[in-house]
């Protein structure tokens, strides 16, 4: 069995403000499940919201959601119950990880994300996830997960629930493997406080954010997310797109940047300011826009197995050929629907409706046996 990918194909990477499970968030899902193959096996990581004693609850309700408004495309769910290290449910255990090496779509969510952080840093299951994508998975994370991937992540619970000094926690840093220095906001635009607070910034307020920014170092890029929106991006054709309710915007940091020009439409925001004492500019991006990549830095794209375990990477490129040959022998939609409607028409007892669906399967390549346990179908040969 051949444990060697010749060629890389990068999955794209789905990044939800929120509304994962809104109609905004059903027609992101559509546009990526519709470049998955047929019955797509998506898995979904329970870890950020790990910690909660309603976690399978959580992450449940993002299944039901998937299998019920995706059904056109027969998807495959598997939760992956990567919940805590050192239980039987930890994201170093093989046996919980398992379905990431086989998933078209690897999804996490709600949750918090130093928890997401301190349980995923160096896992198993988090380079699972890095080599599934390199081999051609999307990724797709929401909320807590959005925060969980950027070299510094904003520690939400910590400071807007617990009270605790404005600071930043290191993060998986995912597109620091792609030479990019990224933060990722998401609630955006949140106004959850009504006029009494303000809780956008992912509920940090205007204010709050302004400080948290004088905090981190130079060269760097924030991407605020709003609500019911996501950022799509393609690494192969370098472009990101913009989908949903609201925008998306980018503070660049560092000289690199320095003496660009200010939108006006962010006037008032707080944005100006920040960006200026730090020699940055801003750019908004609204539903329906497309960026290019290079916009967030240049992109460096990691070979093979580079910041992945030798072990991991093996195992994924093995599980990559297991699949890739199961879906050659794996007998088309068309097929299954020709046999699923001769198996109607068997039980109706409509034997030349039978006869003429199982001459139609056979022509498309597909013998048909009949057993006690239902219809078996085997690829003709000769």
């Amino acid at each position: 069995m051949p444990d060697k990918i010749e060629k890389l194909r990068f999955g794209p990477i789905v990044l939800f403000g929120s509304g994962e499970t809104s109609p905004a968030g059903q027609r992101v899902f559509d546009q990526v499940l519709r470049e998955l193959p047929e019955c797509p096996r998506l898995a979904l990581v329970e870890t950020p919201a790990g910690f909660e004693l309603n976690s399978p609850q959580v992450i449940g309700r993002v299944a039901d959601f998937l299998s019920h408004h995706l059904q056109n495309y027969s998807p495959r769910l598997s939760i992956v119950p990567a919940r805590a290290r050192g239980t039987p449910f930890s994201p170093d255990s093989p046996e919980v990880v398992e379905a990431i090496f086989d998933a078209d779509l690897v999804f996490m969510g709600p949750g918090s994300p130093s928890y997401a952080v301190r349980q995923l840093r160096y896992s198993l299951a988090w380079h699972a996830i890095l080599a599934r994508h390199r081999l051609g998975a999307a990724l797709v994370l929401a909320s807590a997960a959005t925060v969980a991937i950027s070299t510094h992540a904003l520690p939400v619970y910590e400071i807007y629930k617990v009270g605790e000094e404005l600071h930043w926690k290191p993060g998986l840093d995912l597109f620091g493997l792609y030479g990019l220095p990224l933060i990722f906001i998401p609630h955006w635009n949140n106004n959850d406080g009504g006029s009494e607070l303000d809780t956008s910034r992912c509920f940090m307020g205007q204010v709050r954010f302004a400080r948290l920014m004088e905090m981190l170092p130079p060269d760097l890029t924030v991407v605020g997310i709003d609500e019911k929106t996501a950022l799509i991006m393609n690494l192969e054709k370098g472009e990101c797109r913009v989908v949903g309710q609201g925008g998306v915007t980018l503070i660049h940091t560092g000289p690199y940047h320095r003496g660009a020009a200010l939108p006006e439409t962010l006037l008032g925001s707080g944005l100006y300011e920040v960006a200026g004492q730090r020699g940055g500019h801003v750019h908004q991006y609204q539903n329906g826009e497309s960026f290019p990549l290079s916009k967030l830095g240049v992109l460096h794209l990691p070979s093979a197995g580079e910041g992945i375990p030798e072990r991991v990477w093996r195992h994924a490129c093995q599980a990559a050929e297991h699949k890739r040959i199961a879906e050659m022998e794996a007998p088309p939609a068309e097929v299954q629907a020709l046999v699923e409607a001769r198996q109607e028409a068997r039980l109706r007892k409509d034997w030349a409706e039978s006869d003429r669906l199982r001459d139609e399967i056979q022509a498309l390549g597909w013998t048909v046996k009949d057993s006690k346990e239902g219809p078996i179908l085997q690829k003709a040969t000769g």
